[in-house]
């Protein structure tokens, strides 16, 4: 099947340029940008890195050492995080051939040969985010729109905000905009994605919040039909944004939360703002307002100090929040954050709780697919016979449906991935 695009104004169709991608929505974002602001003469891998843990960083030099192999006259690019954050590294790599900032990859032509092989400022200086007006996202039924860059905080593990600088938001005018002419050319879903974007909207004059971002895209983009939230803290999901993810139908009823942690201490120690009890005071009153809301969680395992009982509150958040897709990862030391400071637990230990949570997770998971059997559900279509219901559960059908088309399925089954689908009626 063809890559999916619904735009009159498709990204260039440009050959030599390959984006492999790393971490987050943003990063994805933010390499459909890369594929747009480019149209590169010789054969060029762009590798789009992640910072969030070692691993990320491991599989991306992998990434690169088996790109060149098989394709040694061919040009490597390093940006992303881990490329801002430690650029001599990447640049050392012999099979790299440049290195750009964050801040330098979203620049027009940036790519064009003859330009400095090192390409990284000080992403601390930023200011200002610039607005991408894109028109077409490859392989993908709906449009991930970044509405801030940047984070404010700083929690003891991560070292992201060094590698975006302080948190700068785009003007809700622009993102309407940019939203209207996506919904124009048929996407059905738009997911509004960031690095903190609960923190949307704090530096614009005047100051505005998320809240109001999202009201502003409902009434002023009527045809749209699904609206999306990306991870968000627990934190910041105040009255007003609860209001809207129990009252407006076209926000999407999952909501996935920057846990990290059940235990309090463990929370204090990584410096987060929230408590085990706002978590499950959050996900309670949701759910009493919006029953059938589905929550997933980001969970860091092994963290510095974490002892069997603090692990335990832990697994025991799960249950209590009945959380469903998990973002699992063993605690990874980041050089430069505090908590790379603290006295360490052994990898081996990390690694361990890092499965256990997941295996709870996998439980977890199935006892959602089991209960969604012989249920009706509206899927937007996506290539390969898959789609995903309003609650972002994956599911799959034999039948051939154009992507990027909303369809209601019946559930029959489910397999260890996915639910199975057999389609009922057309909503569009």
């Amino acid at each position: 099947m063809e890559s999916f695009h619904l735009t009159k104004n498709k990204i260039q169709n440009n050959k030599n340029l390959n984006v492999m991608t790393f971490g987050c929505r943003l990063n994805y974002f933010e390499s459909e940008v890369i594929k747009k602001n480019n149209n590169v003469k010789n054969k060029t891998m762009v590798i789009n890195t992640c910072a969030v843990t070692s691993e990320a960083e491991r599989q991306a030099r992998q990434a690169i050492r088996k790109f060149k192999k098989e394709q040694p006259s061919s040009r490597v690019v390093v940006t992303g995080c881990s490329a801002q954050i430690d650029p001599k590294s990447w640049f050392d790599m012999p099979e790299v051939s440049s290195v750009i900032g964050n801040k330098e990859k979203l620049r027009e032509n940036i790519l064009e040969e003859g330009r400095p092989l090192f390409q990284v400022d000080d992403i601390m200086k930023v200011q200002e985010n610039t607005s991408h007006m894109l028109h077409a996202f490859d392989n993908r039924a709906r449009a991930f729109i970044e509405i801030q860059n940047g984070c404010n905080h700083r929690c003891s593990f991560c070292i992201i905000p060094f590698a975006r600088g302080n948190s700068r938001s785009i003007s809700p005018i622009d993102l309407v905009k940019n939203i209207k002419i996506l919904v124009s050319d048929g996407f059905k879903e738009i997911v509004l994605t960031g690095v903190d974007i609960g923190d949307y909207g704090r530096d614009l004059t005047p100051k505005t919040t998320l809240s109001n971002l999202i009201k502003d895209i409902l009434n002023n983009v009527p045809n749209l039909d699904r609206l999306r939230l990306s991870s968000i803290d627990p934190k910041e999901v105040d009255c007003a944004l609860m209001d809207l993810i129990v009252n407006e139908k076209k926000l999407m009823p999952y909501i996935h939360l920057s846990a990290q942690s059940g235990d309090d201490e463990i929370l204090k120690k990584m410096r987060r703002r929230h408590r085990r009890i706002d978590m499950i005071n959050l996900c309670k009153e949701l759910r009493i307002e919006r029953p059938e809301i589905v929550f997933g969680a980001d969970l860091i395992a092994g963290f510095p100090f974490e002892s069997e009982d603090m692990f335990e509150n832990t697994l025991n958040l799960i249950e209590e929040c009945d959380l469903t897709f998990l973002h699992v990862f063993p605690y990874s030391v980041r050089e430069g954050t505090a908590a790379a400071k603290f006295p360490q637990l052994e990898i081996g230990l990390r690694k361990k709780r890092a499965k256990i949570l997941r295996l709870i997770g996998n439980f977890s998971k199935e006892r959602l697919f089991n209960s969604y059997i012989n249920k009706n559900v509206s899927v937007l279509i996506e290539e390969n016979n898959t789609g995903y219901t309003e609650h972002f559960i994956p599911i799959r059908f034999t039948e051939d449906l154009r992507p990027g088309t909303i369809k209601n399925f019946k559930v029959s089954s489910y397999d260890q991935f996915k639910l199975i689908g057999i389609p009922i009626e057309s909503k569009h």
